[in-house]
């Protein structure tokens, strides 16, 4: 069967700098960050910054949806499914019957219900744990929960790559479309880790500060000053279809790849994912005019990307109009690409490219052409980049 042209027809976000299209078209053009000082933690394990989805109730924006039971990551995710398909015109029941592909990625378990379940044991005792959240906790509830709420005969895929997760899923997905296997994908990434354990972990990781001064500047892509990243939370969904669908498309998912770093080269396999993804696009590097590039304000990891970067476009790299959504909603972990892909076909049909929050002091590393105020700047293609700690890259390229 020939390949079909895959098109993304709907769009669903829920982020810190807003929810649905709209609301975080408008929020992400300001060079505003929404990271702020977390006080919901235990006092005695010190200060914590974090980008929350302020405002987000599921009732809101999905009516008659019980979330009470449902995990935070699930809640998110569904309620980017609905505004996803009510963009394309559709909702979560006008897809019975046709046997749509529902696969979402995200990076961690539901640390809210694990979280509850060892407090109560811990204040309790053993014989009130929470057996429920053997079901609900685990990553692969989260299409599950979608396709039930969809009913009738689903595919769904959770998928966990680390931070590549929802740009995975967009490119499994679309490739499926492809393919002719299903004609209706719903594909992206969902995260929620705002809670104390893991939290408390990633700071101790050196992944999350621990300085509650300033927190609004603390995420800082590619600067100079910057030293770890901020974690974020939210979500996003993209609905995908074959290029002889009736509705109006953003942008076509055009190619897609991952890679693996060697154990000896952190961050080198970003690289291969780039280069092969472009390649896949049956495009040259030359061709390639945007960078949604990962840079998450780590001090390590974006020199890493903007080296696989320079190696990828070589001495046109400084051309190439680039941007990190990390400055202004934080780093969300599995959502992280699928909130860059939304995000860049919207880009490519307003020909905008969305400011790099706190990018004050170019860090001489990281020769990317940035802005720390949005640009009106034309263009046709951008890359999509995506690297997760365990070692995982993935690419997307989408083109108008």
């Amino acid at each position: 069967m020939k390949r079909r042209r895959v098109k993304i027809t709907g769009l669903g976000f829920v982020t810190p700098a807003g929810i649905g299209k709209e609301g975080f078209w408008s929020g992400i053009l300001e060079p505003v960050s929404r990271v702020t000082a977390v006080r919901k933690f235990p006092d005695e394990a010190g200060s914590f910054v974090a980008a929350e989805v302020k405002g987000f109730k599921l009732e809101h924006l999905v009516p008659g949806v019980n979330a009470k039971r449902m995990p935070r990551h699930t809640q998110f995710a569904v309620a980017a499914a609905t505004l996803a398909l009510e963009d394309a015109g559709l909702s979560l029941a006008a897809l019975r019957g046709r046997s749509p592909l529902v696969m979402i990625g995200a990076s961690l378990m539901d640390f809210g219900s694990i979280n509850k379940g060892v407090e109560i044991i811990v204040r309790k005792g053993p014989v009130n744990g929470l057996p429920s959240s053997v079901f609900s906790a685990s990553v692969s509830s989260i299409s599950g929960t979608l396709g039930e709420l969809i009913g009738g005969v689903t595919r769904t895929l959770s998928l966990q790559s680390a931070c590549c997760a929802g740009t995975d899923a967009i490119g499994h997905a679309a490739e499926m479309v492809a393919r002719g296997e299903i004609d209706l994908a719903l594909a992206g990434g969902t995260e929620a880790p705002l809670f104390f354990h893991p939290m408390l972990e990633l700071k101790m990781a050196g992944l999350a500060p621990g300085n509650p001064e300033h927190p609004e500047r603390q995420s800082r892509p590619f600067d100079l000053w910057r030293t770890t990243g901020v974690i974020g939370e939210g979500a996003c969904v993209l609905l995908l279809e074959p290029e002889e669908s009736p509705r109006a498309g953003y942008a076509y998912v055009r190619g897609y790849a991952f890679a693996s770093d060697p154990l000896e080269a952190p961050g080198s396999g970003l690289y291969d994912a780039v280069r092969l993804a472009v390649a896949n696009a049956g495009l040259h590097v030359d061709q390639i005019d945007c960078i949604n590039a990962w840079g998450p304000g780590h001090k390590i990891i974006d020199q890493a990307e903007a080296k696989a970067l320079s190696r990828v476009f070589g001495p046109t790299l400084g051309q190439v109009p680039a941007v990190s959504l990390k400055g202004a909603i934080g780093n969300p972990l599995g959502a992280g690409g699928a909130i860059q892909a939304g995000c860049a076909a919207l880009g490519l049909v307003r020909g905008v490219v969305p400011p790099t929050v706190n990018w004050q002091y170019p860090d001489p590393g990281c020769p990317l052409n940035l802005s720390a105020q949005a640009r009106a700047v034309p263009h046709s293609t951008t890359i999509v980049n995506a690297h997760g700690l365990s070692g995982t890259n993935a690419c997307l390229v989408l083109s108008r």
